[in-house]
């Protein structure tokens, strides 16, 4: 036993905090589907887990909320796996535990029409290398994910620009996906792979001196808790201490003095939604201090509600309603804005 379900105190905060408790009946929320349900589970009780367990999105605001320090979605996760394990897993956790691969295959086929958001063929893995001169003192490895690569390579460049244009060296070395598809669809072997090839790389680079920048907070989640946790990857703990946010690594290097940027008044209102997992990566929200600093800027930081789609989960037709409803309460909230 462990990720210490025994301070579990049963104060149900993480099920107030729970987005699909909120929306779904059929799931009993957090504290039930993870601490309490782990106090009746053994080694030798393999059979003791729910189908239930499966509605779980694994957004992680239960450990955000949790003020005793109580990890119910590890708890949930690791019984995720276990059940993927041991039944039969449905052709659509199959697909997407292996979205890298359905990435790769469908931006060679982007012209053709699939019911998937749009692929590009000239895709990040395809792009240059590196950038920025060989002489800066700053270097940094460019960890993009499956989106960039494969859906909106055009940001992924434009990230490798903003990096360069700062004085950094920039290197996209060869990469796959981070794992969190194949590990959120039951298949840890997978996601285990996947760790271990991006371990190798980015280690060797780390020692080496560079940082390593991500854009997607579920693939910084993936890198930084769930390489030194649940996937054991080798010298997980070394990636996890070195790996940065795209906007957390800005804010350093302006706090450090390296680059000083002066930011024009610029009027405009602003939503911004918080992902769950940037939450769960307990940073800060640094894109908003960022945002804060552009004098005219009004923002409005909405951070009280999850999107729905949480990678994979919201593609599958077993959870479309709630996933429509928990992104219908998301949408609405930007409307109320009004943001430009």
């Amino acid at each position: 036993m462990d990720f210490d379900f025994q301070h579990c105190i049963r104060c149900t905060i993480c099920v107030a905090n729970c987005p699909v408790y909120r929306v779904n009946p059929e799931f009993p929320g957090p504290k039930q589907a993870g601490p309490d349900a782990e106090r009746f589970r053994s080694d030798d009780e393999k059979t003791s887990i729910d189908k239930w367990i499966r509605l779980c999105n694994q957004c992680k605001l239960c450990e955000v909320a949790c003020p005793y320090g109580v990890n119910p979605a590890q708890i949930i996760l690791r019984e995720q796996v276990r059940y993927g394990g041991k039944h039969f897993r449905p052709l659509a956790a199959r697909v997407f535990a292996n979205n890298y691969w359905l990435g790769a295959v469908s931006s060679v086929i982007a012209p053709v029409y699939i019911p998937f958001p749009q692929y590009r063929v000239h895709s990040m893995n395809r792009s240059w290398r590196w950038k920025g001169r060989r002489k800066n003192r700053k270097k940094v490895v460019f960890f993009y994910g499956c989106f960039l690569n494969y859906n909106r390579p055009d940001i992924g460049r434009d990230v490798r620009d903003l990096l360069a244009s700062l004085g950094l060296r920039v290197i996209i070395p060869e990469q796959v996906c981070c794992g969190l598809p194949a590990l959120g669809n039951g298949d840890v072997e997978t996601a285990r792979k996947f760790a271990r090839k991006n371990a190798r790389i980015l280690a060797g680079y780390i020692d080496r001196g560079y940082d390593v920048i991500y854009t997607c907070t579920s693939c910084g989640l993936t890198l930084t808790q769930d390489y030194p946790g649940i996937l054991n990857a080798p010298d997980g703990k070394k990636i996890s201490e070195n790996t940065y946010n795209l906007h957390e690594y800005v804010l350093k290097l302006m706090e450090e003095h390296y680059i000083e940027p002066v930011f024009e008044s610029f009027h405009r209102k602003v939503a911004y939604h918080i992902p769950c997992h940037l939450r769960a990566l307990g940073i800060g929200y640094p894109a908003a201090r960022l945002l804060e600093k552009i004098p005219g800027l009004e923002i409005h930081i909405l951070e009280d509600n999850c999107c729905g789609l949480s990678g994979s989960y919201g593609f599958k037709r077993s959870n479309e309603e709630t996933s429509v409803k928990l992104g219908t309460t998301a949408g609405q909230a930007i409307k109320d804005v009004d943001p430009d």
